[in-house]
């Protein structure tokens, strides 16, 4: 990593957090396809060998707490990027894209089909045909449930122990201790003390 990161500007932007061109980085490139690739073992072994799966993916995300679950098919872009808390169980069809940093905390429960994409592209024609995007983070705080098929845009945070109901889709922050659904994803009242 140390040797692609020391000869490719554009992974240095995107560790930077900076504008960067992922259609013109051969290292980027090489990055996704071989997480990737490694996604797509983990999916196709995982029944027959789930130790390996595991051990595929705590490669894979070297940031994944201990007790983490999960389960196939997940696609990941950059797990050097992805940061999973002690005991989070992810369902199937877990999607990250793009680099910028996504931390989920501990306890967390993400329901199947939950997409979470952290690349801006560029607004003006000429700088987004020159395929310039922003990683932009998103964290996702301890004890978060997402419902089925949530979607979260680049730059969100979630606040600890709220609750976002299914199909919504997160453009904005969401505070700590409270539901929240729709398109755009709103609060809607405080989660029940018990």
């Amino acid at each position: 990593m140390e040797a692609l990161l020391e000869a490719d500007e554009d992974l240095q932007h995107l560790m930077a957090g900076e504008w960067m061109r992922y259609r013109t980085s051969p290292a980027l490139q090489e990055l996704t396809w071989e997480a990737q690739s490694t996604c797509a073992t983990i999916n196709r072994i995982y029944y027959d060998d789930g130790v390996e799966a595991r051990r595929l993916f705590h490669e894979l995300v070297p940031g994944a707490g201990e007790g983490v679950d999960f389960r196939p098919p997940l696609s990941i872009d950059y797990g050097m990027r992805l940061v999973i808390g002690d005991r989070t169980f992810i369902n199937a069809d877990f999607l990250v894209i793009g680099g910028g940093s996504v931390v989920i905390g501990a306890d967390c429960l993400i329901g199947p089909r939950c997409g979470i994409y952290t690349p801006n592209h560029a607004l003006d024609i000429a700088r987004r045909l020159e395929g310039w995007e922003l990683p932009m983070p998103v964290v996702i705080g301890d004890n978060v449930w997402l419902g089925g098929s949530v979607t979260i845009t680049p730059g969100v945070t979630i606040g600890d122990n709220s609750v976002i109901g299914a199909g919504s889709v997160v453009t904005k922050d969401i505070p700590a201790n409270v539901i929240a659904v729709g398109n755009p994803c709103r609060p809607i009242r405080p989660v029940p003390e018990s």
